[in-house]
């Protein structure tokens, strides 16, 4: 790694990408796609969906259409690449130049298509119950005859509760699914990552998983994906009562040295990640006091032989869900608001 490093680094591994797939894709007997929306969730969708090209992937989801394009561009032909929000008003064009497969949510939105791409492929989203997206089941009872006429190449819907097994909206949605979708030829799906763990009745005709393969709960097996290495701008000494950041929110009990970081609130580490989280140096824990602000945070590095030239973050001691626990959120808003100045490496 570059010494010379003045912004923070996030470095991702593909290696533990692709091994988090196949471990996935070993839970069931069917075919297992991939979520790559929002950017692959933060980590680059080129270099993350040509890794799980690689590794076999055929089908990739994405939230719009903008982002399939990027997809495509990293695949090349051949893979399915289905567009979560459908077919949108101005989506025609890039449906049509990238071979992008809209996942019809609306009567509305297969009129649309049928008229602007007759010949175009796509897929049927159903809302078994969680009130999001897809077509409702009078809708569908409607549309059904007309829809699988034309052979939809996916119909799928969204578990609501999938992290939480023994929840029991996971069997109504199941039944509900059932019922929409019994005598349908078309490839069936309903399990994200949370529901492949559920069992195979679950997995239908393939599981599409996404925040487990970056290395995120509900995959508690997952090797970690992500590292996040931030430079160190400045260290100082501490008398005994001193304090530190916004508020005189942490006081040194011992004399002390406090290095500060270049990074903070606006680099998707939340202001609310109170205490109890540490940087590491190497493996030796240094934790994070005072509050975090917008560009920097402030550690204690009293108990270090050294000045520490940079502390990682995330690594394999301390994972997304470490920093969403702390925060109050999920490992996903960590991930996906990892913004902008993180120069971005990759590890084959």
């Amino acid at each position: 790694m570059n010494s010379s490093m003045s912004t923070a680094r996030l470095t991702i591994n593909l290696q533990a990408l692709a091994s988090n797939w196949r471990a996935l894709d070993a839970k069931t007997g069917v075919e297992t796609g991939a979520v790559v929306k929002a950017d692959a969730y933060g980590l680059g969708a080129g270099p993350v969906s040509d890794t799980l090209a690689e590794e076999g992937v055929r089908k990739f989801f994405v939230a719009a259409a903008e982002e399939g394009a990027a997809v495509r561009e990293a695949v090349g032909p051949g893979p399915m690449i289905g567009i979560f929000s459908g077919h949108m008003e101005g989506d025609t064009d890039l449906l049509r130049a990238h071979d992008l497969t809209p996942l019809i949510n609306s009567a509305e939105q297969f009129q649309r298509h049928l008229q602007a791409l007759p010949d175009h492929a796509f897929g049927i989203q159903l809302d078994s119950g969680m009130n999001r997206l897809g077509l409702e089941p009078a809708d569908w009872a409607e549309l059904r005859p007309k829809a699988e006429a034309l052979n939809p190449v996916v119909v799928m819907s969204h578990l609501a509760c999938s992290d939480e097994p023994d929840h029991p909206m996971n069997q109504q949605q199941l039944k509900t699914f059932r019922e929409m979708t019994d005598g349908v030829t078309a490839p069936r799906s309903l399990a994200a990552t949370g529901g492949t763990f559920l069992g195979p009745e679950f997995h239908f005709d393939f599981c599409r998983p996404g925040i487990g393969l970056y290395g995120g709960l509900p995959f508690a097996g997952a090797k970690p994906v992500v590292t996040v290495d931030l430079p160190v701008i400045q260290v100082r000494q501490l008398d005994v009562g001193e304090t530190v950041g916004y508020g005189n929110s942490w006081v040194a009990r011992r004399p002390s040295r406090i290095a500060t970081v270049a990074a903070g609130y606006a680099d998707g580490l939340h202001r609310a990640i109170g205490g109890g989280i540490d940087t590491f140096a190497g493996n030796q824990p240094c934790p994070v006091v005072g509050r975090i602000s917008m560009d920097l945070i402030t550690v204690d590095v009293t108990d270090l032989p050294n000045d520490p030239e940079r502390l990682r973050i995330l690594n394999g001691h301390q994972t997304v869900d470490d920093l969403a626990e702390a925060a109050g959120t999920i490992g996903y808003e960590i991930l996906t608001s990892m913004g902008n100045r993180y120069s971005r490496g990759y590890v084959e």
